[in-house]
């Protein structure tokens, strides 16, 4: 797959422009475009849950995969019917209008922001023959470790997730094709933080920065 077909808005609100549109937390969208195929949710967290840019991603035969713990949450404050939502747990695995989908536990390994317990997630999603992996909010984690890809998009900000050091060593331990970092210089993270990811990721993994100030 390309790396021009993945687009990063704010934070880690990140879309894959590919034969099916894939959005992944979708917050702060400018425009409406109501041409999401599946609208990907990680956790509740306002910048990550955003039900107004949800619905504005959306249109009337999107289906929604969210972590099993948010399905209730998710039809409340979404309303949208719930034979269109798809909830999963860490590990599970699906095909949805043809996407391959992985589903990977996201949390906190010494932090109390997002506990294991909420079963919040990230996803593997197969495009156009390449692994993507949006990681979530999360640390460097087994389950993160255990992830083969072709390219991440990996938090570096810190504070509630792995700061850009933490992720770089992740990078350089999952080995992606490519490298590209979210979760910075808006709600959380500044803008250096990915001159410093750059900087400690091996020399063989391109960094693509989408993210700009």
């Amino acid at each position: 797959m390309n790396i021009a077909k993945i687009i990063v808005n704010q934070q880690s609100s990140i879309r894959i422009d590919a034969v099916n549109k894939l959005y992944f937390d979708p917050f702060n969208l400018k425009d409406e475009p109501h041409n999401a195929d599946i609208v990907f949710v990680t956790h509740e967290h306002y910048d990550h849950f955003s039900p107004k840019d949800i619905l504005k991603a959306a249109n009337e035969k999107t289906i929604f995969v969210v972590p099993q713990s948010m399905k209730d949450v998710f039809r409340k404050k979404c309303d949208v019917p719930i034979e269109r939502i798809y909830p999963m747990v860490g590990g599970q695995t699906a095909l949805i209008v043809g996407v391959p989908i992985q589903a990977v536990s996201a949390y906190n390994l010494n932090k109390p922001f997002h506990p294991k317990k909420n079963g919040w997630l990230g996803y593997v999603v197969t495009v156009e023959d390449s692994r993507v992996y949006i990681c979530g909010d999360t640390d460097d984690t087994p389950e993160a470790r255990s992830v083969k890809c072709d390219i991440v998009c990996v938090p570096v900000g810190g504070t509630y997730t792995m700061d850009a050091k933490e992720a770089a060593a992740f990078v350089n331990t999952i080995r992606p094709r490519i490298a590209v970092p979210v979760h910075y210089g808006t709600v959380v993270g500044k803008p250096a933080d990915a001159d410093i990811f750059e900087k400690n990721v091996m020399k063989n993994i391109p960094v693509c920065r989408k993210l700009f100030f």
